[in-house]
């Protein structure tokens, strides 16, 4: 089913690019196809660097829990140890007097008389071996406990390193938010006067979305953007300006309605069509300001993702859209998880 999804998807391209060939020249072509390609491998890195950022922050919670519970049962098998051994120093004190106390009436013993000094000495004998034992036990026990003790340090500190790596990550997650709720928030200031225009601003995943509908950026099947439209778009871009750290990327949108024949702006369907906005969008939020080109990638995105995919006249209008997504650069996120992974 890939396997025919990807045909379909080159099928389709082929066509564009066989349209676009006859309509623009060949170096804008290739400019377009690389700016497509980027795109598509941009969304494709970022859906990764989400999805293992959310399996390795689930898989150090996991990790910390687990040393935290073999932490407690350390520790408790370290007090038991620790009674164990008062208890047998007890004893051995108990029974280390009872042997002086027999070895000081040794002689009385020994001038009376001969079967129970004989006996006496086998007991004395057989006290003496039951204290060695004792003692040999009391020094084995206290090896184990300083071993377990030994393990229970070493692990306290992997449970430290992990917690720090765990809170140093929360940290970049903490900081990313609060990049994107400022982000949001300058991004809703600026542009609040369109905002009942057909023009909304919200934030999902750790993105910002800033999506405009096409009655305020295009006329019906128009790649131009209009006044009103551009005025938005060149606040916009004031505010891309000072948030250097911002990748950007444009999606345009169509509704499932298909073109007959060719469309002023040269495009022969709604995929075309979306691309064709996309690219306008850019090229307007770029003029006037000095923000990185590199920064900003367009992409079309057809009728393939509708908001609302009723087959009403209210749905299409929803669908007929541009989406400009606000991503924080995630150098700082990448460099943390790549020491964790080296650990």
């Amino acid at each position: 089913m890939i396997k025919s999804k990807r045909i379909s998807q080159f099928l389709a391209f082929s066509f564009i690019s066989m349209a676009f060939f006859a309509c623009v020249p060949a170096r804008q072509f290739e400019d377009l196809q690389k700016k497509e390609k980027t795109c598509q491998e941009e969304n494709t890195k970022l859906k990764t660097d989400n999805q293992d950022l959310n399996t390795k922050n689930t898989e150090l919670t996991a990790q910390v829990t687990e040393l935290r519970k073999s932490v407690d049962e350390l520790q408790k098998d370290t007090t038991e140890q620790g009674r164990n051994h008062r208890r047998l120093s007890d004893l051995y004190n108990e029974l280390t007097k009872s042997y002086d106390k027999l070895l000081s009436n040794n002689e009385k013993l020994l001038a009376g008389n001969t079967e129970e000094t004989k006996r006496l000495i086998v007991q004395l004998n057989q006290i003496k071996e039951d204290l060695q034992k004792k003692e040999d036990k009391m020094k084995k026990d206290s090896l184990d406990l300083a071993e377990r003790e030994h393990n229970l340090a070493e692990l306290r500190g992997t449970l430290k390193e992990k917690e720090d790596r765990v809170n140093e990550l929360q940290s970049v997650l903490n900081k990313r938010d609060s990049t994107v709720n400022a982000l949001k928030s300058a991004v809703s200031d600026a542009l609040l006067g369109f905002q009942n225009n057909g023009l909304s601003v919200n934030e999902k995943n750790g993105r910002v979305y800033v999506s405009m509908e096409e009655r305020l950026l295009f006329g019906s099947g128009s790649t131009v953007v209009e006044k009103k439209g551009e005025e938005a778009l060149q606040e916009l871009g004031r505010v891309l300006e000072k948030n250097k750290d911002i990748n950007i990327l444009v999606e345009g949108h169509t509704d499932n309605v298909p073109i007959n024949g060719t469309l002023p702006s040269g495009a022969k369907d709604n995929w075309e069509l979306s691309v064709l906005r996309a690219t306008s969008v850019v090229k307007i939020i770029l003029k006037n300001v000095s923000i990185d080109p590199l920064r900003l990638s367009a992409s079309g995105k057809g009728p393939y993702q509708p908001i609302d995919p009723a087959s009403t006249a209210d749905a299409r209008k929803k669908n007929r859209r541009t989406e400009i997504i606000l991503t924080p650069k995630l150098d700082e996120l990448m460099k943390v998880l790549d020491q964790v992974g080296t650990k």
